[in-house]
C-alpha cells in the first residue's frame, strides 16, 4: 500500500525500528543506517526481526562519509526516522535545516521519550517512565499493587512508533501536495496521554471515577481477570446488560437475586470474590469450552505462543515462524488480506550494493532496486 514511499532510518532501539519496520510492513521502501556490521559490538548476526522488509547499511555517523552517505541517501527520500536524544543529530551536522537543505520536502521523524523540548528534553527514560508521567499508566493494576503494563504496547508501541508513523504519512502527504517537508516531534509522553482520551471520555458514562480501585475495570466483578485452577487465567468484559445477562447464565447464577444489580457499586467487592472462588474451581480450558465463542466477552489469557497455536489467529494467520523466529503478520489487512513481510536482512547486507549505486551517481536508481533479500 506504501509502494513509492522512501524511508531513511537512522537505527537506535525500540519505538523508531518498530515504525520503520511498520511502514515496511505496507510497502514503503525502508534503507536502515546501522551503526555496526553482523557480528560487531554483540550486533545479532542473523539481524533483528525489527528490520524485516528493510535494507540495511552500515556507517559511522561521526566520520565525514557517514554523513555524506545519509545525505545522498535522503536526497530523494520522502522521510527520515531518528531516535537520538534532542541535538545529537544537530551535533553530528545532520539536523533537520542541513537535510532540508538538500530536500526541502523531506518528512523529518523524531522519536523521543520526553519530546525535543521541555524540562525533562535531555533525561534518560524508558517506556514505564514515559507512560507514567503523561497519566497513562495510572489506572493499570489492581489498586492494592503498584500500577503496571504490558512493557513496550503503552509506551514505545502506542504512544510512540504508531504516532511517529501517522505523523511521517500525514507529513508526507502535505509535502506531496505544498513540495514543503516538515518536522515531526513524536513524544511518547504525548502519544500515551492522547491515547487516554478515549478512558476520559468514559468518565461521562460513570466508568472510570478517577480514583485507582473505583473504576469498572479494576473493581467491579464483570469487567475483570481471574485466576484459574490450573494457575491460568480469564478475562471478562460483560459491560453491557445483555452480555452480562448472558453471562450469569451461563455461571448458572441467572436467578441469583445479589447479581440482579449490575451496577450497585457497593455490592462490587463482594461480587468481585464470589466470581474468583468460582472460576477458582475450574482450569482455563474449562472455562473456554463454555464461555469462547459466545456474547458474554470472554477470552482467554495467552502467552505469544499459545495464541500463536489459538484457532482464531491461525486461520487469521496473525502469527508465522521465519527466520527461526516467531513473528506477528503485518497489520492491519487490505481487501482481507496481511501483507507478506519481506526477510530480515543481517546487518550492513546491503551496504555495497548501495554504495555502488550511490558511486554510479544515481541516487534516484537507488529506489528501484529489489527490497531486502
Amino acid at each position: 500500500m506504501l509502494s513509492g514511499i522512501r524511508i531513511v532510518e537512522i537505527c537506535g532501539i525500540g519505538p523508531g525500528p518498530f515504525c520503520a519496520m511498520h511502514l515496511a510492513d505496507l510497502g514503503a521502501d525502508v534503507i536502515a543506517i546501522e551503526r555496526t556490521a553482523s557480528g560487531e559490538s554483540g550486533a545479532p548476526a542473523d539481524g533483528s526481526v525489527l528490520n524485516r522488509g528493510k535494507r540495511s547499511v552500515v556507517a559511522d555517523l561521526k566520520t565525514a562519509e557517514g554523513r555524506e552517505l545519509v545525505l545522498r541517501l535522503i536526497e530523494d527520500a520522502d522521510a527520515l526516522i531518528e531516535g537520538m536524544r534532542p541535538g545529537v543529530m544537530e551535533r553530528l551536522g545532520l539536523g533537520p535545516d542541513v537535510l532540508q537543505q538538500r530536500n526541502p520536502r523531506l518528512v523529518y521523524g523524531r522519536m523521543t521519550g520526553w519530546g525535543q523540548y521541555g524540562p525533562l528534553a535531555q533525561a534518560a527514560g524508558h517506556d514505564n517512565n514515559y507512560i507514567s508521567l503523561s497519566g497513562a499508566l495510572y489506572y493499570n493494576g489492581a489498586p492494592s499493587e503498584p500500577p503496571s503494563s504490558a512493557i513496550t504496547l503503552v509506551g514505545d508501541v502506542g504512544g510512540g512508533a504508531l504516532y511517529l508513523a501517522i505523523g511521517l504519512l500525514s507529513g508526507i502527504l502535505n509535502a506531496r501536495a505544498t513540495g514543503k517537508g516538515t518536522v515531526v516531534d513524536a513524544a511518547i509522553t504525548d502519544g500515551s496521554a492522547h491515547m487516554l482520551q478515549l478512558l476520559l471520555a468514559t468518565r461521562q458514562k460513570g466508568l472510570v471515577t478517577g480514583v485507582r480501585g473505583q473504576n469498572v475495570h479494576d473493581s467491579s466483578h464483570f469487567f475483570a481477570t481471574y485466576r484459574c485452577a490450573d494457575g491460568h487465567f480469564v478475562t471478562l468484559g460483560a459491560l453491557e446488560p445483555q452480555f452480562y445477562a448472558l453471562l450469569l447464565q451461563k455461571l448458572g447464577l441467572a436467578e441469583d437475586p445479589r447479581f440482579a444489580r449490575q451496577w450497585d457499586r457497593q455490592r462490587w467487592p463482594e461480587l468481585h470474590r464470589h466470581f474468583a472462588e468460582l472460576f477458582a474451581s475450574r482450569t482455563r480450558a474449562e472455562w473456554c469450552a463454555l464461555l469462547e465463542n459466545t456474547d458474554v466477552c470472554f477470552g482467554p489469557v495467552l502467552s505469544p505462543e499459545e495464541a500463536a497455536a489459538h484457532p482464531h489467529n491461525v486461520a487469521r494467520g496473525v502469527y508465522f515462524e521465519s527466520d527461526r523466529q516467531l513473528q506477528a503478520a503485518p497489520a492491519p489487512r487490505f481487501d482481507g488480506q496481511a501483507r507478506r513481510p519481506g526477510p530480515i536482512p543481517t546487518p550492513g547486507q546491503h551496504t555495497e550494493e548501495i554504495a555502488a549505486i550511490l558511486a554510479g551517481k544515481d541516487a534516484h536508481g537507488l529506489w528501484h532496486s529489489p527490497r531486502a533479500g
